[in-house]
């Protein structure tokens, strides 16, 4: 049988598989802090008797965009942004280290830091616990600052320091929620150079113009292997046809 079918179809397959990562990131482009998921397809020959006159696409996830994003200026008191490269050290869902670049923080009514999503944010030390307080602040090198509850606003105390860290770009891997890991499955060590900047976020890095670009590049990319398709089906009743009268 000709392997168009095959080709196309595999084509048509991986174009989905394509399509979906785009999606994502599409989906997360108003998302605080998020990497932009990479893909790219690469031709691989078929396998099989015959001249090598056919080869089929795969598409291979080849990392993550780890360049920032822009910094937008809020003027929150718990709005951090990260400036250049580094990370906030959280605690994920199965209680070990994680990393992210959303410093939306919050205190829940327990007095824990966390972000926005609900990931308890890291010292040196473990979660951050915020006593009850007047007035909070977060300073660049990432230490919090309060007036305590009942005490005039010269009574400032730093109450914990959020773990940053710096590790390399390859030695990290995405994992649930929009966060990252080490590769290795320990933990980063603090680094003093990174640095935050108050009162701004950090905007998602995808490129919303690029992705819309993409979107429509693949649907009709998918569109073309399905037209394949099609013409190996009507080259294949064709070929049935003339054996028929031919008989």
């Amino acid at each position: 049988m000709d392997r168009l079918v095959y080709v196309a179809m595999s084509g048509a397959k991986e174009t989905l598989r394509a399509q979906t990562a785009n999606s994502h990131n599409l989906a997360n482009v108003s998302t605080v802090g998020f990497r932009a998921d990479l893909s790219a397809f690469q031709a691989q020959q078929a396998q099989g008797d015959g001249l090598p006159s056919r080869a089929y696409a795969t598409d291979n996830s080849v990392g993550w965009d780890a360049s920032s994003g822009t910094l937008e200026q809020t003027g929150r008191d718990l709005d951090v942004a990260v400036q250049g490269q580094g990370w906030i050290a959280v605690q994920s869902p199965t209680g070990s280290e994680a990393y992210t670049r959303a410093g939306d923080l919050r205190v829940d009514p327990n007095g824990q830091l966390t972000t926005a999503a609900g990931y308890p944010v890291l010292s040196d030390s473990g979660p951050i616990a915020v006593p009850p307080y007047a007035s909070i602040s977060v300073g660049r090198d990432g230490s919090i600052s309060i007036v305590p509850l009942g005490q005039t606003p010269q009574t400032v105390a730093v109450c914990a320091r959020i773990k940053l860290v710096n590790p390399a770009s390859d030695a990290l891997e995405r994992a649930d929620g929009g966060l990252f890991r080490m590769q290795s499955g320990g933990d980063a060590t603090s680094d003093a150079s990174v640095q935050l900047v108050p009162g701004a976020l950090e905007s998602s890095n995808v490129n919303m113009a690029s992705a819309m670009t993409n979107m429509i590049e693949l649907s009709r990319t998918y569109d073309m292997q399905l037209k394949s398709m099609k013409a190996a089906e009507d080259n294949d009743t064709s070929s049935t046809k003339l054996l028929q009268t031919s008989g």
